[in-house]
Formats: structure tokens, sequence, C-alpha cells
């Protein structure tokens, strides 16, 4: 595909990091030439500096030849306009990012793909709403589901006397040889696993494991976990994030939500009557012991300065919250983040880029998700017929060294891979990757 990136930025640069391991001809358009010289790190990605708004910039960009272009720049009124300029000038597809939730409203009654503007992504959004996932699943530090949930990747953090801790995978898999679950990564020191049979479970590694549905219990058990039932949960900073994640919460929990801004606070008590609005600094331990939170089941810190979040989410676990969420918009810090005591992180711009990279490939390949921290891609396949993953069982299969399967789905039945497992034409197939595999791995479900 030629794909077209107007905007460099953060979303810009992630999405252009995933499909450069992939055959795509990917050109980038800034204004800034310092985030074109990191694109021009990357493989086969042509920059050129410029206004995405500009006919002539777009031409250069070769837009009449473009199978997609996706305008992520950090102004909504840029987005849509490069990408109603770029349909008109022969882009085949457009993808814009906004800002303002209006747009998604299913009761508008305005035909943006008529105007130019084919999709939309709102990152506060997909950030709101797995936010509202990791909240669901108390447990988890991460959460990723295939078809409606029926396939789900849970990240967990081993407890010190979990019943699988010390134990080599193999050991775990002759204890529990019939279990809805298979263990697809481990992360451990900055450094990513993809398990094999005498890898052993340690203390506080963080796991990925590929779960049906009926699985989910006997994954927390085995990680020293339970599923508890939250009732009570605060949230700092009551912007679209914050507010939308109180929204979404607010009918089946009590929420409060911290906010400093005065005039935002008579604001938002207006908008979430069956929210607790809550005026002053989340970073202040008199503040926060005087409302309660020692007696609330998680701390959700979604303001716009990073260090904000995680101080004060740090605060809330000192304190003895079960679970603190933190946003992250600084990529460089959610290795770190991961490290210091943090349970949950989210990224809206990873979130972004990973949306916007599943509607890129919704043919045969979907990458789902480059997970937050880790150095993993999680892939969703459609297998071709007579593509190399059918002619034998998985055990027989010389898949590349950092790669695993995971599940696959057959229809309506859902199944965890094991040695035995044999792939068809037409199946979904969820796989773990390391990035430096990815491209061999693609060549096992092509025709």
């Amino acid at each position: 595909m030629r794909i077209i990136i107007a905007g460099m930025g953060d979303v810009g640069y992630q999405l252009a990091k995933q499909l450069s391991n992939e055959s795509h001809d990917i050109i980038a358009i800034d204004m800034d030439q310092q985030r074109l010289s990191y694109s021009d790190q990357m493989a086969d990605i042509l920059t050129i500096k410029g206004s995405s708004t500009s006919i002539k910039i777009l031409n250069e960009a070769g837009v009449s030849k473009a199978d997609l272009l996706v305008a992520v720049t950090s102004s909504e009124e840029v987005n849509i306009a490069t990408s109603i300029i770029a349909k008109k000038l022969g882009a085949k597809k457009t993808i814009a990012r906004i800002s303002n939730a209006e747009y998604l409203d299913p009761t508008i009654k305005i035909n943006f793909a008529e105007i130019g503007v084919d999709f939309m992504i709102y990152p506060e959004e997909l950030a709101a709403i797995e936010t509202v996932s990791l909240i669901n699943r108390t447990a988890a530090t991460d959460v990723l589901e295939f078809e409606d949930g029926k396939l789900a990747v849970i990240g967990l953090r081993l407890d010190k006397n979990a019943p699988i801790a010390n134990k080599k995978l193999v050991e775990v898999a002759n204890e529990y040889p019939n279990s809805d679950f298979r263990v697809v990564a481990i992360h451990r020191n900055f450094r990513t696993i993809i398990p094999k049979g005498n890898d052993k479970f340690l203390p506080n590694d963080q796991v990925f494991v590929i779960t049906k549905r009926e699985g989910h219990d006997q994954i927390l058990k085995l990680a020293g976990k339970e599923n508890l039932k939250f009732d009570n949960i605060m949230v700092l900073g009551g912007g679209k994030i914050g507010r939308r994640v109180a929204s979404l919460l607010s009918d089946k929990m009590q929420v409060k939500l911290i906010e400093s801004d005065p005039d935002k606070s008579f604001e938002l008590a207006d908008q979430l009557p069956d929210t607790l609005v809550i005026k002053g600094d989340g970073r202040d331990i008199d503040l926060l012991a005087q409302e309660g939170i020692i007696d609330v089941d998680a701390f959700i810190a979604v303001t716009d300065d990073a260090e904000t979040n995680i101080i004060s989410c740090l605060l809330a676990k000192h304190l003895g919250v079960k679970k603190v969420i933190a946003l992250v918009d600084k990529v460089d810090y959610i290795p770190l983040t991961q490290t210091i005591g943090l349970d949950s992180l989210i990224n809206k711009k990873l979130i972004a880029a990973n949306n916007i990279s599943r509607f890129i490939h919704k043919t045969d390949v979907i990458v789902i998700a480059t997970l937050e921290g880790i150095d993993a891609d999680v892939l969703e396949f459609k297998v071709q017929p007579n593509s190399s993953i059918t002619k034998n069982q998985i055990s027989e299969i010389d898949f590349p060294k950092g790669s695993i399967v995971g599940g696959f789905i057959r229809g309506d039945v859902v199944s965890i891979a094991t040695g035995d497992s044999r792939i068809y034409a037409g199946d979904k197939v969820v796989v773990f990757s390391l990035p430096d595999s990815v491209s061999k791995l693609e060549k096992f479900f092509e025709k």
C-alpha cells in the first residue's frame, strides 16, 4: 500500500514505526524538520517538509496514487481539511484524528465520508474505553480483546506467592493440561521473552496470557490474583478522558473526580450528576486523605501532565489503593513507570496508532497492538488458502524465533493453540511476536 502520514508527532511516529516493518510505501509530511529526521531513521519512509493542506505538497507526495492518507497532526481542523483535499486529489481512503466527540455522535446527520473523511479517530475516547476495561478487569495490567472478547490477551504481574512462581513453563503445562490459556510473553527487567518450555516464572514478572472467557478465573488464581469488585473510584483530572471515564463508570460505582480548575469543576458538576466533583490539587495528600482515598478501590490519574499522574498514582499506591492507572503520554516514560509500582498505564497516542493500524489491516492481517512498555506486537491473521501455516500441525512448523501462536477462531469455535493444533484456511489466528520477527512471520500466512 502507498500510505501518506500527515503529522509526525507521537501518533504519526508510532504508526510509521509499526508500518515500517511491512512492505508499504510510506510518505511522511510535517512542517517540523526535526520530527521528520526521526522518521528518516526508519526503513522505506520518504519525508516531505511542508503543510499537509498544501495541494503542491500533497501532489509531491503522490496523493493521487495513495491507497490511504492518515492525518494525525495536533490540529483537528488541519486533519479534516487535509483529508478532504486529499480525497478530492485522488486518495482512495482517508483517516482524520479529531478532538471533538460531537463528530462521532450517531445522532448527527452529517456523513463525513461524503465530504472526504472515511474514518475518524478520537484518541481520548479510545483511552477512556481502555481505562474502563482495566477497571472492569481489576487484576490485569493490560487487556486486549478479539472477536468481542471470545479471545483475550491479559497482562498480569506475578505475586511472590503465585502458584506458578519459580516453576518452569513445562511444569505448569503438565500440572494444568486441560487449561484454557497459553502464556505468550514474559516481561522481565526491561526485556521481553517469548517463552519456551524451560523458561521459569519469577515473582514480579509481567506475564501475558491468551485465554478464552472460561479461562479467566484460572489464570488469576495461578498468578496469585483475584478479580475484586470495585465499588469506589477516584479520578484525577477532569479533561476529556477523565470526564468520559467518570461518565462510563458512575452508573456502576461511586466516582469522585478531582479537578483543580474552579470553572471546569462547576461545569463538570453540571455534566456529571452521578459523580462527586471536587475542586482541588490531586497531589495534596491532605486533600486525598480528607476525601477518603484510603477507602477507594482504584485511583485513575488522567491530567495533561505525565509527572503529576505518576506522582499522584505512587502516592495513592503508598496509601493502600488496590489499583492505580496513570495516563502517560511521554513514550519514553513507559518502561520506567512499570518498574516503579504503577499497576497500569494508558498512552492515548499508542492506542490511536494501534487503532489506525487495525483499520489499515482489515484484510489479511490486522496489527492489533504494540503493547505499552514491552517490546512485542500482537497480530491477528486471517489465514489464506495454501499458506505455509496450513501445511502441518503447529509443532512441526519452523516459526521464526521470537514468535508464538496464542489462539485461533474457526467460525464460532474459539481454541487455545497447542503443539498438536492444526490451522486451516479462513481461521483467524492471534500471534505474539517480537518486532524483528514480524516480517518473517507474515510469510507463513501468505498464499
